[in-house]
């Protein structure tokens, strides 16, 4: 029999994780995170880990692929795929799962990295190329992704066309491929199903969460998370790559803007971010994968879709 893994997507400050550990401490399961920030150690705040939340339940439901990096490496789409995999690998050889007893939960909002795993996208191995980034991110995005769809139209068909940076290692993959042989990913190596459950939710109450999150962000220390990074070393530069909260307040902390200046530059980003990831699951449905939209609370529809599919 293959493993289940109940995918449950969103945009940002929807609720998965409080409705995944919910499903998952019910069912006996685990979680696997599908967040591509999550993965880094010292990102806590910004990126909203809730690691309390995985320990509000009795007995605390165990979570993989968190605090797996540091924030100076750059975690590839690619390395999750192979550690997810890996994952999935040895929870399949061991109980509930290795009796069909319980599915694993997967967590995420990172659309791209879900999509990976549950498509098995054949990946590539490519390294960073400084020069065609530095050539590439003073061109505007939409002639970029134009580009892209005509010279490599199956590397265009796996990638999120709305970000700039992803659509820039598209150009460094196809570049890379033209002159060496790529090394691509290895197979999950155990027989996988995939259920996928989306968290529906109306666009003013999702308004409405992101802006309450943000404030108790910085209430419990968000910018001092920032600054902490900085004193480390990581460069205004490296904040810029991990994106929204640490780009936003690492320009105030630096001076480019006022406190205030941040925090509303930085509500709007989180907005205009989490009707991407909207736009993407959106996405994976016309790319063919069936996604169950539901409430933030349905617990009982992802179990009793669960039960019926044994």
């Amino acid at each position: 029999m293959n493993l289940h893994v109940v995918a449950i997507v969103g945009p940002t400050a929807c609720g998965k994780t409080r409705l995944g550990v919910e499903v998952a401490h019910r069912l006996g399961s685990e979680i696997v995170s599908a967040d591509s920030r999550q993965v880094y150690r010292g990102l806590d705040i910004g990126t909203g880990k809730d690691l309390a939340e995985y320990a509000e339940v009795d007995p605390p439901v165990p979570y993989h692929l968190i605090d797996i990096a540091d924030p100076e490496q750059v975690y590839t789409l690619f390395r999750f795929q192979q550690d997810c995999y890996c994952v999935l690998r040895e929870l399949a050889s061991r109980s509930p799962f290795a009796e069909h007893s319980a599915p694993v939960i997967m967590v995420g909002g990172s659309g791209l990295y879900v999509e990976a795993v549950v498509r098995d996208y054949r990946l590539a191995d490519v390294p960073k190329n400084a020069d065609l980034r530095t050539r590439l991110e003073v061109r505007d995005l939409e002639p970029l992704v134009d580009e892209l769809k005509q010279r490599w139209p199956d590397i265009a068909v796996e990638t999120d066309l709305t970000s700039k940076r992803r659509v820039i290692r598209a150009f460094e993959i196809a570049e890379f491929r033209n002159r060496h042989p790529v090394p691509y990913s290895e197979p999950p190596g155990v027989p996988l199903r995939f259920s996928v459950f989306g968290i529906e939710i109306a666009r003013q109450e999702l308004r409405r969460r992101i802006g309450r999150r943000l404030r108790t962000r910085i209430e419990e220390g968000m910018v001092e998370e920032v600054q902490g990074l900085l004193d480390r070393g990581l460069g205004p530069g490296r904040l810029e790559d991990l994106g929204l909260e640490y780009r936003e307040v690492a320009a105030y902390l630096l001076g480019k803007k006022s406190r205030e200046e941040m925090i509303s530059d930085l509500e709007r980003a989180i907005g205009r971010f989490a009707k991407r990831q909207q736009t993407w699951f959106r996405g994976m449905e016309r790319r063919g994968t069936q996604i169950r939209w539901i409430g933030a609370d349905d617990v009982d529809s992802v179990i009793r879709a669960w039960s019926a599919s044994r």
